[in-house]
């Protein structure tokens, strides 16, 4: 079985519409029996063309996609009737997705606005029908030219992940539940490992203030995710620019399985590349620790947290609950200000 993964980068044929054929025709009616030449034009071959989509946030719904076709110009017509233009390919891409030129390396266009546009592959212009080449010294002309050849054009397709912070941690620790509680994004939550397969945007704000930040919940990593385990960590080149990672362990596993989980956490983010950027620990999960040693088990976590885990601050909460998130939206939210 593939294993899923989040798809940036896109290697993609554009194939534009080849453009109609004119064509020989002769008018022949009843009381014009020698009407003269009334072939028509063939339509010209669709474009294809790719549009700036903001609802997008991925190309994930473009995973297995090889080649984009416009459709082909109809021939023409009896009775200088134009043959039909053929369809667009539209290709529809998130915001600040990058179009590159494959065979030349250079950037055909970078779609940064709202249904900003751009063609990938010209459609043929469609031929002449005989009508075109009446002439008062020919009179009965044969003569038609076929439509223009598809164009067809390589590209490579790139989007960085417009995250300002990301939710980091191992299978099951609640991050998806977690950007639920702290903003209007409903990520998949399941009881099973690997529930998010590609990142998933949130938008967290507080109510006092008009502040926010765009937050991602990655895809699970585990240990060795940096040399292909599990989902890899592919997805991790788009937090390259984020200004803050929070990594979140399961509080109700026990403080030696949450500091072993942040530990390989860190691991596999410095292996990817991301071990210079700031982070912040989450326990979460408390409401799953018994009421009545809660606040000890908290509180000694915390302290070998302290000992174990360098820098990072520590907060304990529960994404089911809401309690402590928003103390940590409050502090993401601040760090992403003073990082502006």
């Amino acid at each position: 079985m593939a294993r899923p993964a989040f798809v940036d980068e896109l290697n993609i044929v554009a194939v534009g519409g080849r453009g109609g054929d004119g064509v020989v025709r002769f008018l022949r009616e009843r009381a014009r029996p020698r009407g003269g030449p009334d072939g028509g034009d063939g339509g010209r071959g669709g474009n294809v063309v790719a549009v700036a989509e903001a609802r997008l946030n991925s190309f994930v719904s473009l995973r297995g996609l090889r080649e984009i076709r416009a459709q082909d110009g109809e021939p023409g017509g009896d009775a200088n009737k134009h043959g039909a233009s053929g369809n667009d390919a539209v290709l529809k891409l998130p915001l600040g997705a990058k179009i590159i030129d494959a065979d030349t390396g250079r950037v055909h266009a970078t779609l940064n606005t709202p249904g900003e546009s751009v063609i990938l592959a010209q459609g043929g212009r469609g031929g002449m029908g005989n009508a075109r080449f009446k002439s008062a010294v020919n009179r009965a002309p044969r003569r038609r030219t076929s439509g223009e050849p598809r164009e067809t054009r390589r590209f490579k397709l790139e989007f960085q992940l417009p995250a300002q912070a990301a939710l980091c941690g191992p299978p099951n620790c609640g991050k998806s539940s977690l950007l639920r509680a702290m903003s209007a994004a409903r990520p998949k939550v399941a009881e099973y490992p690997f529930t998010t397969t590609a990142p998933q945007l949130g938008f967290v704000s507080l109510s006092e203030s008009d502040r926010g930040a765009v937050v991602a919940d990655t895809p699970a990593l585990t240990e060795n995710s940096s040399q292909g385990a599990g989902l890899g960590c592919a997805f991790t080149r788009h937090l390259h620019s984020a200004n803050l990672l929070t990594l979140v362990a399961d509080a109700s596993a026990g403080a030696d399985s949450a500091a072993a989980d942040f530990r390989a956490t860190l691991r596999e983010l410095a292996a990817c590349g991301c071990g210079k950027i700031p982070v912040l620990l989450a326990l979460n999960k408390t409401d799953a620790l018994p009421a009545d040693i809660r606040e000890s088990a908290l509180r000694d976590a915390r302290a070998q947290l302290k000992r174990e885990i360098a820098g990072g601050k520590i907060f304990a909460l529960s994404a089911k609950t809401g309690e402590g998130v928003p103390e940590l939206a409050r502090a993401i939210l601040e760090h992403c200000d003073d990082a502006a």
